[in-house]
């Protein structure tokens, strides 16, 4: 395997950062240690080639395998493509890489030879650790950790507007349907909805938050889950979906069981992926401009993450008929 600058700063008992300023020929280093980590990494036959003079050339993309199915949820397929076009302006050739927590990360990245990263949705921790051992510039998309540079939107507020615009038509009973609370943006939009209940002076009801355990086929278990909440004793008359795929599959549940929407149950998804406006009927969900998120991921990834490290995008309610009526 090639070595990396990890192995480097390990061999050498240096920092990642003392090894790159070292190769880079930077300032901030005696010479007597500038030599040290040359010295090492030589004898670990390291390409000084791989540095590129600080540019990069190569991007790898990666996305967690639950995330990697663009049929059945298509969101980070159009953050792709806005990575890809970004990359496209900048001369940078853009790889995806689709790894599991039971996967060697750390070869898979050293096949695709990257100068940065870009990773989008969920990743587990120790595999964002094992990123930030690479010594190469990350970004996170649709995803947050402490010291990471990072763009989401404002899944938070986007939450609130959705159940503020329930509670506005007057529905008394609103279910949230979640993904997993692993997920930053799924947690963030569990959070605005329990934040709109509260402001509204509504009490929390556990009965009608239900949340989706992880898995490939999350639109199966949501169409369950409303099934369950349309048996109990007090069904709601109104369901925030985290997602649109979600809600989408909700509503074919209600329309099974002959409830009219929205006159019986008013629905709300979110993302407005492509499907929301053509659905019958079309479903009020928030626009996230996932494009943008791609885009402005690479350009963060290129400024100084000192400038700006974190960076949110606004939603926008778009109201349907799902909730509004013909």
């Amino acid at each position: 395997m090639r070595p990396t600058i990890r192995d480097i700063a390990s061999a050498a008992n240096v920092s990642i950062g003392t090894v790159s300023r070292a190769l880079k020929k930077q300032p901030g280093l005696t010479e007597q240690t500038r030599i040290h980590v040359q010295k090492i990494a030589s004898q670990l036959g390291y390409n000084e080639s791989n540095l590129r003079q600080g540019k990069i050339r190569r991007l790898t993309f990666l996305l967690h395998r639950q995330h990697n199915n663009f049929v059945a949820s298509p969101f980070f397929s159009h953050v792709l493509h806005g990575v890809e076009t970004a990359c496209r302006e900048r001369s940078i050739v853009p790889t995806v890489l689709s790894v599991g927590p039971a996967d060697s990360v750390m070869e898979q990245i050293r096949l695709h030879e990257p100068d940065a990263l870009a990773v989008a949705g969920f990743m587990e921790p120790e595999v964002l650790e094992l990123l930030t051992q690479t010594g190469k510039p990350v970004v996170l998309i649709d995803l947050w950790a402490p010291g990471f540079r990072s763009i989401n939107s404002d899944n938070l507020g986007g939450a609130l507007a959705a159940t503020r615009h329930l509670i506005e038509i007057g529905r008394k009973r609103l279910a949230f349907i979640s993904g997993p609370l692993s997920h930053y943006s799924i947690a963030q939009r569990a959070l605005g909805y329990r934040q709109a209940l509260f402001e509204a002076g509504r009490l929390f009801d556990p009965r009608l938050e239900v949340t989706l355990l992880p898995g490939p086929e999350l639109h199966l278990h949501a169409a369950t889950a409303m099934q369950t909440l349309l048996e109990s004793d007090s069904p709601p008359d109104a369901v925030f979906c985290y997602n649109d795929a979600t809600a989408l599959a909700v509503m074919s549940i209600c329309q099974m069981r002959g409830l009219r929407i929205p006159e019986d149950i008013a629905i709300v998804g979110f993302d407005n992926i492509d499907a929301a406006a053509s659905s019958s009927p079309p479903l009020t969900t928030l626009a996230v401009d996932k494009e943008a998120l791609g885009k402005l991921g690479i350009k963060l990834l290129l400024e100084d993450a000192l400038v700006q490290p974190e960076v949110m995008l606004p939603v926008e309610l778009i109201q349907r008929a799902s909730t509004l009526g013909n």
